[in-house]
């Protein structure tokens, strides 16, 4: 690995712009988590990511490109026009992905073998320099092994892929902490395929209401569908309640509000946002699931936050990552 490289210096955006165009890895910045980016048009190097994380190659990939001009050479958006029209204006750039008919231009393992492609304009400004600078669209999915905590540092990505990546760009703590919503257009009416960084009521005020998709799949039409996904090596468990069992070798995570009575026998309690911004519980999440996983506890029991806005995404992650579901 070359280093981890400061993002801020154009220098190094210049560095990580060359090297994925020669078809190297470089792990990026975005403001839901940190990406493990390869030149999309290049399938050689697309492959160099589903090793690099040990990804099944049913599982498809985000493409990023640096504005909504560039999806026309990468999807088919006229049947999808008016919708794609509102969206992008509305959340691009942003943590939403867009789901469209493929162009025959991209490998098929880009892809997984659909019809389809998922594209975003990620919002960070170092990788929309990268992006820029690069002039190729970059395929990106979380920078970490596949099933584990998506990395929010660029510390994380070091610690976890290590000498796979070839390059690290680091541009701070990702903002928002949850990777994107994820939206199809292939049909007439929308469908929300993942919730993600944009509750979906948000969308909704664009383009009315949409249609519920699947989101267990053994083989997804979309990243973030699998059953297990976003797991940490330590169990955890969603409690409620009246239901705790305290214990000293076992944690707590209180994902909103403050820590409820008779939590007190735990041997660590960490709440996220004991005021209930759920806000603050997306942009630590993974983080804080990290740091409980090298603890050493005997497991983490997790109570859950209410299923609206933002809720919706983080109950979504850590029913991924429970043993119980």
């Amino acid at each position: 690995m070359r280093g981890v490289l400061d993002g801020s210096d154009p220098r190094a955006v210049a560095e990580a712009a060359t090297a994925l165009r020669a078809g190297l890895l470089v792990a990026l910045p975005t403001e839901t988590v940190y990406g493990l980016g390869a030149n999309a048009l290049d399938a050689r190097a697309v492959a160099r990511i589903f090793e690099a994380k040990g990804r099944p190659h049913f599982d498809p990939l985000i493409v990023h490109v640096p504005d909504a001009d560039a999806v026309a050479t990468l999807a088919l958006v006229d049947e999808a026009r008016a919708h794609f029209a509102r969206l992008t204006a509305a959340f691009w750039p942003g943590p939403l992905t867009l789901v469209l008919p493929r162009r025959p231009v991209l490998p098929d393992l880009v892809t997984s073998g659909l019809p389809s492609v998922a594209v975003r304009v990620p919002r960070h400004p170092v990788t929309r320099a990268v992006l820029r600078a690069a002039g190729v669209p970059v395929a990106a999915p979380s920078a970490n092994p596949f099933g584990y905590v998506s990395p929010t540092t660029a510390a994380h990505v070091a610690d976890q892929l290590g000498d796979a990546v070839d390059l690290i760009l680091d541009g701070g703590p990702c903002a928002i902490g949850l990777e994107s919503t994820i939206v199809s257009l292939l049909d007439d009416r929308p469908t929300l395929l993942r919730p993600g960084g944009i509750p979906r009521a948000d969308l909704e005020a664009v383009i009315g209401p949409m249609a519920e998709g699947v989101r267990v799949l053994e083989r997804p039409l979309a990243p973030g569908q699998l059953a297990r996904h976003y797991a940490t090596r330590t169990p955890l468990r969603l409690v409620t309640p009246d239901a705790l069992t305290p214990a000293p070798e076992r944690a707590l995570l209180v994902l909103a509000g403050p820590p409820p009575a008779g939590s007190e026998g735990y041997g660590r309690i960490l709440a996220l946002a004991p005021g209930g911004d759920l806000t603050a519980t997306a942009a630590a999440l993974f983080a804080t699931l990290r740091t409980l996983d090298a603890a050493g506890h005997a497991g983490v029991d997790v109570l859950p936050c209410p299923l609206e806005g933002l809720g919706v995404a983080i109950m979504d992650r850590v029913r991924r990552a429970a043993i119980d579901g």
